[in-house]
């Protein structure tokens, strides 16, 4: 799964992007790569190698600047190579970095040569991201010339799939921009400055009020200010939370490797997930779930890899209070299965 990491600050960001990157490892990754605006320029990093070649690279450039992003990217469309690397830059005056698949990409993309526009990337989807971006935000003949944030909400009305993208500009360096679509992405929100990021543990002890953007939310970011709308285009206001993250969360520790670490830590998972809850019981349902099941003729539990275990436990426990509670018509079967061709019999 890729990852975001964005930042506007009025200190030097790259530290921030890089050890932001670090916590996002774990979601696994084959390039990487930041971009900030230095002295009126977008100015760039990118590797297939790990984040601490990405940081030697950054440091050894002299790369700095108060606004930025960067992404850990798996290959899904085009090979994992430089050139297919975010940042993506268009026109010396975009930087853009993308998670997710836009499903209606080839007819924006015509739409793009028709315009004679070129990207260097090679990676299907994303390649005409930052052209377009460059088009809404430079062009003439663009309602939204010279405004990231408006550009981004036009772009965005046209797009079919999930997305999740954090936009800067060279002559916008006191903003950043952000969109979500079917992909994660918080806002997280310091002290004259502000994040964004795909996991609230990417900048976890650096700011912890968090605000988690909503299917469609389109934000801008300042030094001391944070503007959304929503997928109307309606000015909205999020709930800011206090998120408890702890960094060690997403760092090996004493583990070989994060399923080892994901498999040891569960116990904690689950403890913290059901905190506040003091007993789980069918009691705990009442009536109306009662009424829900009455409903339900069969329950499928599909998943794969470490979710298809959890789901035999789920399967295990919803029998056993099925069993324990004659009252309730529960469904006459609960099966499970894998979205592959795996055969398990029961």
């Amino acid at each position: 799964m890729c990852g975001i990491v964005g930042a506007i600050s009025s200190r030097n960001i790259v530290p921030v992007l890089v050890e932001g990157l670090r916590r996002l490892e774990y979601r696994g990754y084959d390039s990487c790569g930041l971009a900030v605006v230095l002295k009126g320029a977008l100015e760039r990093a990118r590797t297939v190698s790990r984040v601490a070649v990405l940081d030697a690279q950054s440091q050894a450039c002299g790369l700095a600047g108060q606004v930025g992003v960067a992404h850990t990217r798996w290959a899904t469309h085009g090979k994992p190579d430089t050139v297919n690397a975010h940042p993506h830059i268009s026109g010396k005056t975009i930087a853009l970095v993308h998670n997710g698949i836009i499903e209606n990409y080839e007819s924006l993309r015509e739409e793009l040569r028709a315009r004679l526009v070129t990207s260097s990337s090679r990676r299907p989807t994303p390649k005409w991201w930052p052209t377009w971006s460059t088009r809404a935000y430079t062009w003439p003949d663009s309602a939204t010339r010279g405004d990231p944030f408006a550009s981004v909400r036009a772009i965005t009305k046209r797009l079919h799939g999930a997305y999740a993208i954090a936009v800067v500009s060279k002559d916008q360096p006191d903003r950043l921009v952000g969109a979500r679509s079917g992909s994660p992405l918080v806002v997280a929100l310091g002290e004259n400055e502000s994040f964004l990021a795909s996991d609230a543990l990417a900048v976890a002890g650096t700011a912890n009020r968090v605000i988690y953007l909503e299917e469609g939310d389109v934000m801008e970011l300042t030094l001391d200010s944070v503007t959304i709308r929503d997928a109307c285009d309606h000015a909205v206001e999020r709930e800011v939370r206090e998120v408890k993250a702890y960094a060690a969360a997403v760092e090996l520790g004493s583990y070989r490797h994060f399923m080892q670490k994901e498999i040891f830590e569960q116990p904690r998972a689950l403890s913290d997930t059901i905190n506040g809850i003091d007993v789980i019981s069918p009691d705990m349902f009442g009536e109306c779930t009662a009424q829900t099941f009455a409903r339900v003729d069969s329950v499928l539990v599909l998943a794969c890899g470490t979710s298809y275990y959890s789901g035999c436990t789920a399967k295990y426990w919803l029998e056993s209070i099925a069993r324990s509670r004659p009252r309730w018509r529960w469904p006459a079967s609960i099966a499970i299965a894998r979205p592959c061709p795996i055969r398990t019999r029961w």
